[in-house]
């Protein structure tokens, strides 16, 4: 038995709407007035790639792994896909895994705004002194983790399969290459800037936006086996109608998988040797854009950059499992480590790139569920010290203690 695959497009989120009232913010090279809103207009979320793929060990694309689990709730055995050269339980996964890493700045220019421009580049260097891509001790964080001098994805990995301390497994993002910053001109009707307390916010429409990034990856021609990372300016996708009136809002990033142009197949399931590129959009997001506080800075990065590694080619699914922490996603099937702890994350020191009325000096990754979270295993002898989630007992939720809540 394996759970329906998903299809059309989707994104899980709730809508709420926005009042907005005239203001005058700054641009970067001049001034530009905006329409002012208190924070962005709705619930965050993640969206999720509807277009799942089954790569062959052939098939050109970052290195990945095979398992399974059999869920004792219902006797149901899943498989799944996992970023590295194989299983960390087995003989340490072989080691280190590095995957060559490119960031992409966007630039949007919303024609709404006179042309304002919010420029992903101006996050590059933030971006690559973070934990996500530099060294770290976790030690002496609220996650009280055993690792330490290591990324924040590899810390992740882990602990997500007992391998701290001394162990050689490693997950590693090689250090970025940053292509020139690619503009984005956003009509009128498809996106506009804005003015917030904290900061220019920009938002876009998913269904114009998504082609957008498709072709930009055909265009630069990216390698499959590395990752790129679209960055934006605390800049959010809606769906329908303008957020502002009622639409879906706000998704802070997502990742997903796509055939290159030409390689032999369109954006449909692909099996067999084509190449398979993945990769990742996200939104460093300015502090105070959202109520919950550890929405800042790399929160949506670190979510995506974690789902990426454990459910790459977007074909990994389970019983279905419901969380009251994010309710935005309803029921759902999706081996997405990020999901059901949208908002709860933890502080590290040394951001000093950020500042602003609400910058704390600190970045804010996001706490990241394991995968024994959703096999629904009970006792965890999978990851480190039996917890759940990357922060354990730091979690504030007791759901995060214990495996998945079913649902149907």
């Amino acid at each position: 038995m394996r759970p329906t695959p998903r299809t059309g497009s989707a994104l899980a989120l709730v809508a709420l709407a926005a009042v907005l009232v005239s203001a005058t913010a700054s641009a970067g090279t001049g001034t530009s007035t905006l329409p002012f809103i208190q924070q962005a207009p709705g619930e965050p979320g993640f969206s999720e790639q509807t277009t799942t793929y089954a790569p062959t060990q052939a098939t050109r694309t970052i290195p990945f792994w095979t398992g399974r689990f059999t869920d004792p709730t219902n006797g149901v055995t899943y498989p799944y896909t996992m970023v590295g050269k194989a299983d960390p339980r087995i003989a340490h996964g072989g080691g280190t895994t590095s995957v060559p890493t490119v960031i992409v700045p966007l630039a949007l220019s919303f024609a709404s705004a006179g042309g304002y421009t919010l420029d992903g580049s101006t996050k590059v260097a933030a971006v690559n002194a973070s934990p996500q891509l530099q060294l770290a001790d976790y030690r002496s964080t609220a996650v009280a983790s055993n690792s330490t001098g290591v990324q924040l994805e590899d810390a992740t990995m882990r602990s997500q399969f007992n391998e701290v301390g001394a162990s050689p497994y490693h997950l590693v993002l090689g250090a970025p290459t940053v292509l020139p910053t690619q503009t984005i001109s956003v009509p009128k009707q498809q996106g506009s800037a804005f003015a917030t307390p904290v900061g220019p916010l920009g938002l876009v429409a998913a269904e114009w936006f998504a082609p957008k990034l498709n072709e930009l990856m055909n265009k630069l021609h990216l390698d499959p086996a590395a990752l790129p990372i679209f960055l934006v300016d605390n800049t959010y996708l809606y769906k329908g109608n303008d957020p502002t009136a009622g639409g879906a809002c706000c998704v802070l990033g997502f990742h997903g998988a796509a055939k290159p142009q030409g390689s032999g197949g369109g954006a449909t399931s692909s099996n067999g040797n084509a190449p398979i590129q993945t990769f990742i959009f996200a939104s460093y997001i300015t502090r105070g854009s959202f109520r919950a506080p550890f929405l800042a800075d790399i929160h949506a990065l670190s979510h995506e950059v974690a789902e990426w590694a454990d459910d790459p080619f977007v074909n990994n699914f389970v019983d279905p499992w419901l969380t009251p922490t994010a309710p935005q996603y309803g029921c759902t099937d999706i081996l997405e480590t990020g999901d059901p702890v949208v908002g709860i994350g933890f502080n590290m020191a040394g951001n000093t790139y950020d500042g602003g009325p609400q910058a704390d000096g600190t970045w804010h990754p996001e706490d990241e569920v394991f995968l024994p979270w959703f096999a629904r295993e009970s006792p965890n002898r999978t990851s480190e010290d039996g917890r759940y989630t990357f922060m354990g007992a730091a979690n504030p939720f007791p759901g995060f203690h214990v495996p998945a809540t079913g649902c149907s």
